[in-house]
């Protein structure tokens, strides 16, 4: 880096020699335009090639880019400069070629280091790494912006609206200065109406464009919204149990709301403020070139020093986004996970340790608020004091230029109309940029979760009109994914059609693992067994049949906030009302239902909360029967009946020949169980009925003693 330094020292010190060689051969010779503009781009070729040549020899014939791209800035700032001159120099008068004097000289060369610094430490520090991350945001903006293509029509009316609004805008402040320089006179113009009336009516155009420009944007912002939500909601529908353990549901709830709308506004808005401010930025930097050059030159000075800070603030900033949207996420899963279990912390006497527990998450929250708090306070104090410093010098040009009688009191007026406007622009445009770039993590997230690919076998589209329901476990050993010790180890059992197969076992034992797998919540490894359904593994089924054939009722049911009919239907399209109420008939659940103030309709609140443990196992019983499956699993599914409920949902569930697994700890029903199979640390120890079970004196006979003592 210190040779880069030095070498561009040298290439500067080298470059004002030739200038200074070139004006003293012009004094020497008398000569004051240095063969007109084609003269001063001949030179600026010339000095290019001797430098170019200095430069490698100073570097051994491999020159660093950055001293290349030097030596192309100093040779082509006075050409570039003496042409903008030619093109703002009004027609009466004659160019005269550049003013070579050693302080332009010396200026040249401070303007040529202060870019180069400014773009190679500001604007393209770390450049193979920004290189990379700036390809990678491209690639996720574009894509975001493929998601805008049935809104086409929409954008292509709001981005005309913007152009008109803009376009209006920006005459605004001239029309106003010639108004100001009109009322100098004792005599109104007859031009002066005609100037008002234009100024009414570019007035008008810009308010009526601008708001059709913004209720366009926030009606495709909207659908864009939608189609994203519905999108992303759709793909983690479809993703494995697994996935929804490793990541809490209220993080994935922040994902799919915050995360997509502030996406899908910040893109959005950011390419209406981006293309907005760019136009008008363009439109004013020519009306301010007409009014005065030296005035624009002093503004647009502070485009690369904003560039500087903005871009530095860019970087310290877009980690602390990224923590801070994880901890808004972390703060409202806490919270959710407290408020629905409000029984259990109260049941605990956790409320303390649950405030500690959400404390430390907001103080957490806090220090990196407090933290952005403190770059922005700052950011925000060395952009205002740049600002300060190009006013004051732009104060002392402006009162040279009107003792020189070559500014106007409405052209200054209108002038600074601009200035402001156009500082403002220019912020816009850099805070634009920065925000589309920290919401880059947001955008890749959002699309890490839409590209995921589910992890379990595709489901089939086996559909056969009549299902016996034969289930064959094979070999199966599974491992959850979270866990190294295999929960079930090569399991070998048989479901029989029309007969109940009782699962018993200790805690931990691999009862719940195997309706897991039964009910494809969860799938054996590769090359480790397989499950069978009347001789086909279970994935070659369809989705919607498999599980409308094998249902689960748990001790625990899932209900869902709406109608105690809503939850019985539940995944059903073509399940009539005569249905629901015979399904209930048969289970003697229909007593408790019309004693209910709506009937079937009765709202049943958040979780079916406003119902009995004993009232949610028979609506969870009722959802199971009106599929009408053929294999029905019980996980301790009558617990919370009395004994002649459970004798007669047993009586219901075991007619029309259904396959019947039961996963139960009370005595009664293993003993009526046709065949009953004991799994003890993943495998099957011991397998027959009961009366044999217990001649064995094995372990179903100490389970038997130990926990069934009391029941028998």
């Amino acid at each position: 880096m210190k040779e880069v330094l030095v070498c561009g020292l040298f290439i500067l010190f080298f470059d004002a020699v030739l200038c200074l060689a070139l004006w003293v051969g012009l004094v020497l010779l008398k000569c004051s335009t240095c063969g007109g503009l084609a003269g001063v781009w001949v030179f600026g070729a010339v000095k290019w090639a001797i430098l170019h040549v200095f430069t490698r020899v100073l570097t051994d014939g491999k020159p660093p880019g950055e001293l290349s791209r030097l030596v192309i800035l100093v040779c082509l700032l006075t050409p570039v400069f003496e042409s903008g001159r030619i093109l703002m120099m009004p027609p009466s008068e004659t160019y005269m070629g550049p003013p070579y004097d050693f302080s332009m000289v010396l200026l040249g060369l401070m303007s040529s280091s202060l870019a180069c610094v400014i773009w190679e430490k500001g604007l393209c520090a770390d450049g193979k790494v920004k290189d990379n991350n700036d390809q990678n945001a491209r690639q996720l903006l574009v894509r975001v912006l493929k998601y805008f293509k049935p809104d086409s029509l929409y954008l292509i009316a709001a981005f005309s609206f913007l152009i008109l609004g803009v376009v209006c805008d920006t005459f605004i402040p001239l029309y106003q200065g010639i108004v100001i320089d009109m009322l100098r006179g004792q005599v109104l113009q007859p031009s002066f109406y005609y100037a008002i009336g234009q100024l009414a009516l570019i007035s008008l155009g810009s308010a009526l464009f601008s708001g059709m420009r913004g209720g366009i944007f926030m009606c495709a912002l909207a659908r864009l919204n939608k189609r994203l939500k519905h999108l992303l909601f759709h793909t983690l529908l479809q993703q494995e149990v697994h996935f929804f353990e490793d990541n809490n549901p209220g993080r994935l709830s922040s994902r799919l709301h915050s995360d997509v709308d502030r996406m899908g506004r910040t893109v959005a808005l950011n390419a209406n403020a981006l293309v907005r401010s760019t136009v008008k930025t363009c439109l004013m930097l020519k009306v301010m070139l007409g009014l005065s050059w030296e005035l624009t030159v002093l503004t647009c000075i502070e485009m690369p020093l904003l560039a500087l800070l903005q871009n530095k603030y860019i970087t310290l900033t877009r980690e602390l986004k990224e923590k801070t949207q994880d901890c808004h996420a972390q703060n409202k899963d806490l919270a959710f996970q407290t408020v629905s279990g409000i029984c259990t912390v109260r049941s605990f006497k956790g409320e303390k340790d649950e405030l500690r527990r959400y404390n430390e998450a907001l103080d957490e929250l806090c220090q990196v608020k407090r933290q952005s708090g403190i770059y922005s306070a700052v950011f925000l104090l060395v952009r205002r004091l740049v600002s300060l410093g190009i006013k004051i010098l732009m104060l002392v040009q402006a009162r040279s230029l009107m003792l020189s009688g070559h500014l106007s009191i409405g052209s200054l007026l209108s002038f600074y109309l601009y200035q402001k406007p156009m500082s403002v622009n220019l912020r816009e445009i850099l805070y634009a940029y920065g925000e589309t770039a920290s919401t880059v993590g947001v955008i890749s997230k959002v699309f890490s979760y839409l590209d995921r690919k589910p992890k379990w076998k595709k489901a089939g589209e086996l559909v056969p009109e009549k299902l016996q329901g034969k289930i064959v476990f094979q070999n199966v050993t599974f491992t959850y994914p979270s866990e190294d010790k295999p929960a079930l180890k090569s399991v070998c059992m048989e479901l029989q059609p029309g007969k109940m197969t009782a699962l018993v076992g200790p805690s931990g034992s691999g009862k719940t693992s195997c309706v897991s797998l039964l009910k494809r919540l969860y799938e054996p490894q590769e090359g480790q067994g397989q499950i069978l359904l009347d001789g086909e593994p279970l994935h070659y089924y369809d989705h919607k049949y498999f599980h409308q054939k094998m249902a689960l009722v748990s001790q625990n049911p899932v209900l869902f906030s709406g109608s105690l009919r809503y939850n019985i239907e539940y995944g059903l399209n073509d399940c009539t009302f005569e249905k629901v109420e015979e399904a209930a008939k048969r289970t003697n659940a229909d007593g408790f239902i019309s004693d209910l103030e709506n009937g079937y309709d009765t709202d049943i609140g958040e979780c079916g909360r406003k119902l009995s443990a004993g009232q949610k196992q028979c609506l969870a019983i009722i959802r199971a029967l009106v599929r009408d499956p053929q294999v029905i699993i019980l996980d301790e599914a009558t617990s919370k009946l009395d004994v002649e409920a459970q004798h007669t949902v047993l009586q219901e569930i075991l007619a029309c020949g259904r396959t019947v697994l039961v996963v139960a700890h009370q005595l009664k029903t293993v003993e009526k169980a046709d065949h009953i199979i004991f799994l003890e640390r993943g495998a099957v120890v011991e397998q027959g009925t009961h009366q044999e079970l217990m001649a064995k004196r094995g372990r179903y006979y100490r389970l038997k003693e130990e926990l069934f003592s009391q029941q028998s």
